[in-house]
């Protein structure tokens, strides 16, 4: 077992996602202000809240990121596209693209390869990182590994993982220079455990009570007063 994390090393993985559409400016703010003072690593908002998350951050160590084709990657490959160059626009590096699911199940793989190759050059015309999602249980272990291989000739950063069952599969079929980010963690035992496995990084809702756990039961001792 590795030691228990820093906290700069666990609050560095953190990806606080605020994507909830009943989300108001207001908790927007406040969630941009906690994850600003927590020193998360990333946020992922809404691309509507991407000018806001970009300003309020400038200058922290947390970065802003959005997600082109969300929730499921029905747009069309210029959608996607116009989505992610607006994004990358208007100051975000952290960019998330969702794979439609369809074109993986009609076998339509050249049509799937073109877009994570245009979406990732745009994103290192930029120097910022590409994360390629999908939905997990609506596909098969062959399709799933052949989204892995376009992933790795697209060159993509990191690989979305909703299901923990499928880290074993991306592992395999990732060159180990693509991160794996994992989604759901929302208490420390979970975030702790995610970390063991070596994803590079944590998309949760509740990185400020992740950490404030850590605070509580990790973080060494305060020096006796002299």
């Amino acid at each position: 077992m590795s030691p228990a994390p820093t906290y700069e090393s666990l609050a560095g993985i953190l990806n606080q996602t605020l994507l909830d559409p009943a989300l108001s400016n207001a908790q927007v703010v406040e969630a941009l202000e906690a994850a600003k003072r927590d020193r998360v690593g990333m946020v992922t908002v809404r691309a509507c809240d991407i000018d806001l998350a970009v300003r309020m951050l400038a200058g922290s160590q947390t970065r802003a990121g959005a997600i082109a084709g969300y929730p499921y990657g029905f747009q069309n490959t210029s959608v996607k596209l116009y989505e992610a160059r607006d994004l990358l626009r208007r100051g975000a590096r952290k960019i998330g693209a969702v794979i439609g699911a369809s074109k993986l199940l009609s076998r339509e793989f050249q049509h799937l390869q073109t877009e994570l190759n245009q979406l990732s050059e745009s994103c290192r015309a930029e120097g910022a990182t590409l994360t390629v999602c999908w939905q997990s249980a609506l596909l098969t272990h062959e399709l799933k590994v052949i989204a892995c291989t376009c992933c790795e000739r697209a060159e993509v950063g990191l690989v979305g993982m909703d299901a923990l069952s499928d880290l074993e599969l991306l592992r395999k079929h990732l060159p180990d220079e693509t991160g794996i980010e994992a989604s759901g963690a929302s208490g420390l035992d979970e975030a702790l455990h995610l970390r063991e496995l070596g994803v590079a990084r944590i998309a949760t809702t509740a990185s400020a009570a992740i950490l404030n756990d850590w605070k509580a039961r990790i973080a060494p001792p305060a020096s006796p007063a002299t």
